[in-house]
C-alpha cells in the first residue's frame, strides 16, 4: 500500500530531514514507486506538488528537498497503484477549496464501491478511491454546514462519521490539511511523534543520516509529524485506531488530551 507523511507544527518549519529517509521508500527501500506528492502550506497558501515518477528517482524530490521549504502544515505520499493509471492525475494529495481554504488529501488503503455522490460539489478528476473518499468527505462538510466553517470539534465530529461509513468498504488511513489543522486516521498502520523541548537527537532508518535537534531549534518550537512507519528511532506511537485526530500548533485536538512521547 501508499505510505503517508504528514507534519503539523508550531511555528513554519523543515521537514527535510524526514523526508529524506522518506522519500527513499519510493522505489529504494520500499516498493511505493508509482508516482508521488506534496502539499505545503505556506502564508500564501498551498504550494501543491505531484510526479508520477518514483521518489527515490525524481529530479522534482531532490530540488524540494534541496528548497528546504519551511511550513506550519505539509502532507507527503509516495504511492504503489491499486486503483487508477500511474499518471499525475491519480498521485496525491488532492488539493479542493473549502470554506475559502485549500484542503490535501492523501490516502493509504483500497476501498472498494466508494461513491462519493453524483450530485456532490465536489467530484473526481482521477480514476482512484481515495481521490472519491475524499470529495465524499468534503461534500459532507459543505452539506452539513453549508458555507461558513463551523468551530473544530464539528468539523471532527463529521469526519469521524463519515469516515467510518467509508471505512465499511475497505482500509481508510488518511492524513488531510487545511493550512491551519492536521487531520488524521489510522485504520491498520500510521503512527506519531511530537518534536518539542527538551530536543533530542534522533537517526532516520531508511539512510545514514543523524540529527541533534537542540541545534536547530527554538525552545518554544514544537510539533507533530505522522507516518504510516516510523522513520527514525525515535519513541513513534500509533495514532488511535478508527477515529478521527485533530492537530493544531504542534498539540493533539482531542476529548482527552494524547500523551505525546517526545
Amino acid at each position: 500500500m501508499c505510505q503517508l507523511l504528514a507534519m503539523n507544527s508550531f511555528k513554519p518549519a523543515r521537514l527535510d530531514f524526514s523526508l529524506a529517509g522518506f522519500l527513499r521508500r519510493g522505489g529504494e527501500t520500499g516498493e511505493h514507486a508509482d508516482g508521488w506528492g506534496a502539499a505545503f502550506f505556506g502564508e500564501e497558501g498551498c504550494r501543491h506538488i505531484i510526479d508520477e515518477q518514483a521518489s527515490a528517482r525524481s529530479p522534482l524530490a531532490q530540488a524540494v528537498q534541496q528548497q528546504a521549504v519551511s511550513a506550519c502544515n505539509i502532507i507527503v505520499h509516495i504511492r504503489k497503484a491499486t486503483r487508477g493509471a500511474v499518471t499525475s492525475e491519480n498521485c496525491h494529495p488532492f488539493v479542493r477549496k473549502l470554506w475559502g481554504r485549500e484542503w490535501a488529501f492523501a490516502h493509504n488503503g483500497t476501498l472498494e464501491q466508494v461513491d462519493a455522490s453524483a450530485t456532490g460539489h465536489f467530484r473526481a478528476v482521477g480514476q482512484t478511491d481515495s481521490e472519491l473518499a475524499f470529495c465524499s468527505l468534503l461534500n459532507a462538510l459543505r452539506e452539513e454546514f453549508g458555507e461558513q466553517a463551523p468551530e473544530l470539534q464539528a468539523q471532527i465530529d463529521c469526519l469521524d462519521a463519515v469516515s467510518a461509513k467509508l471505512a465499511r468498504h475497505g482500509s481508510f488511513n488518511f492524513v488531510m490539511s487545511n493550512g491551519e489543522t492536521l487531520f488524521a486516521r489510522r485504520a491498520t498502520e500510521l503512527s506519531y511523534v511530537q518534536r518539542a523541548y527538551p530536543f533530542g537527537c534522533a537517526r532516520l532508518l531508511d539512510c545514514a543520516m543523524n540529527i541533534d535537534f537542540a541545534r536547530h531549534n527554538h525552545l518554544d518550537d514544537r510539533m507533530v509529524i505522522v507516518a504510516t512507519a516510523p522513520l527514525t528511532d525515535e519513541a513513534w506511537q500509533p495514532l488511535p485506531q478508527g477515529e478521527v485526530i485533530a492537530f493544531q500548533r504542534g498539540m493533539a485536538h482531542t476529548a482527552s488530551p494524547m500523551q505525546f512521547a517526545v
